[in-house]
């Protein structure tokens, strides 16, 4: 079993199985919530232990389409983890128990900070990848 958490503990859940992908989003909403690293789970692998009551989610306007949540006390950003949708993307920060997963592709490079190097060899796109 896959544990996670947020900073404070009021927020864990566990994920019945390991996420199937890993990647790192560049875009400036992404940056800007501490969360560029992301994990893609299925909804039917999360179970709240505690705390799905202290998500809160913002939801943006348009053009952007997919809402962040986080813990409404200490602000850990979780990502989409209320999502309705068969699998969605967490925060891979989130997690305390490591996974044998490495990064496979960066988007949105073409928002990335000069400041920021990219030092692995995954794939990269200037959106989203297809």
């Amino acid at each position: 079993m896959i544990t996670g958490s947020c900073c404070c503990g009021a927020v864990e859940f566990q994920l019945k199985s390991e996420p199937s992908m890993m990647g790192t989003c560049h875009c400036s909403r992404c940056r800007k919530v501490g969360a560029s690293t992301i994990v893609f789970v299925k909804k039917a692998d999360l179970v709240w232990v505690k705390g799905q009551e202290q998500v809160t989610l913002y939801s943006p306007d348009a053009p952007y389409k997919y809402g962040r949540c986080f813990c409404k006390i200490c602000g850990t950003s979780l990502g989409e983890i209320l999502s309705d949708d068969d699998s969605f993307p967490i925060a891979a920060n989130v997690l305390d128990t490591p996974l044998p997963i490495q990064n496979q592709f960066h988007e949105f490079v073409s928002e990335k900070p000069d400041w920021l190097m990219i030092c692995d060899n995954a794939r990269q796109s200037d959106g989203h990848p297809s």
